[in-house]
C-alpha cells in the first residue's frame, strides 16, 4: 500500500472513530448490564465496506477504547463491535463484484452475524465468566446457558439490525452521490 493510500485510510479511520464516539454518546440502551449502541453497528457497516475488514476492526477497537475511557462503554464493546466490522468487510470483498448497487452492499446485513452470533456468544461464554459479570451470570443461573444465549442474542440483535439497516441505506446514498468512488478505498 502506498503512503498516500495509507494516509487516507488513517484519516478515514480517525473520522469514523470520532463519528462513532459521538453517535455512541447520543444513543444507546442497557441490556443485561451491557450497553448496546446501534451507532457502533452503523459504523461497522460503513468501515467494513469503505476501508475494509482490518481497518473496520481497528476503528471498532478505537471506538471501544475511547467509549470505555469516557465511561460510555463496557468491556462488551470489543466482542460486540470487532467481529461485526470484520464480517462486513469480508462479505463485501465477495459482494463488491455484483453489478447492482443494492446487491453490492448486501454485506451490511452480515453485521449481525459478527456482532450477535460471534460477539454475544463470546461475551456470554468467555467475557462474562472471566470478569464475573453478574447480570449475565445470574440469567445463566436462572434459565441455563442456551436460554441466556438466546436472550442475549435477541437484545443485541435489536441494536445490530438497526445499525446495519441504517448503514445499508447510507452506503446506497454515498454510492449514488459518488462519494465512495472518490475515496477509492472500497473494501481494500
Amino acid at each position: 500500500m502506498d503512503s498516500k493510500k495509507l494516509t487516507l485510510k488513517l484519516a478515514v479511520t480517525g473520522c469514523f472513530t470520532a463519528l462513532g464516539v459521538v453517535i455512541a454518546s447520543l444513543f444507546h440502551f442497557i441490556f443485561l448490564g451491557t450497553k448496546a449502541f446501534p451507532g457502533q453497528h452503523f459504523i461497522n457497516v460503513l468501515t467494513g465496506v469503505i476501508i475494509g475488514p482490518f481497518w473496520g476492526a481497528l476503528t471498532s477497537i478505537l471506538i471501544g477504547v475511547i467509549r470505555n475511557l469516557l465511561g460510555l462503554g463496557t468491556i462488551f464493546a470489543f466482542p460486540g463491535g470487532i467481529p461485526g466490522a470484520l464480517i462486513v468487510g469480508l462479505a463485501y470483498k465477495i459482494t463488491k463484484r455484483l453489478k447492482k448497487q443494492r446487491f453490492r452492499y448486501i454485506a451490511a446485513f452480515f453485521e449481525p452475524l459478527g456482532t450477535v452470533v460471534i460477539g454475544a456468544t463470546i461475551s456470554l461464554f468467555v467475557i462474562a465468566p472471566m470478569i464475573g459479570w453478574r447480570p449475565l451470570l445470574s440469567l445463566v443461573e436462572k434459565s441455563g446457558w442456551f436460554p441466556a444465549l438466546l436472550t442475549l442474542w435477541f437484545g443485541w440483535s435489536i441494536s445490530s439490525i438497526t445499525g446495519c439497516i441504517t448503514g445499508y441505506f447510507t452506503l446506497l446514498i454515498l454510492d449514488k452521490s459518488g462519494v465512495l468512488n472518490r475515496l477509492k478505498l472500497e473494501g481494500e
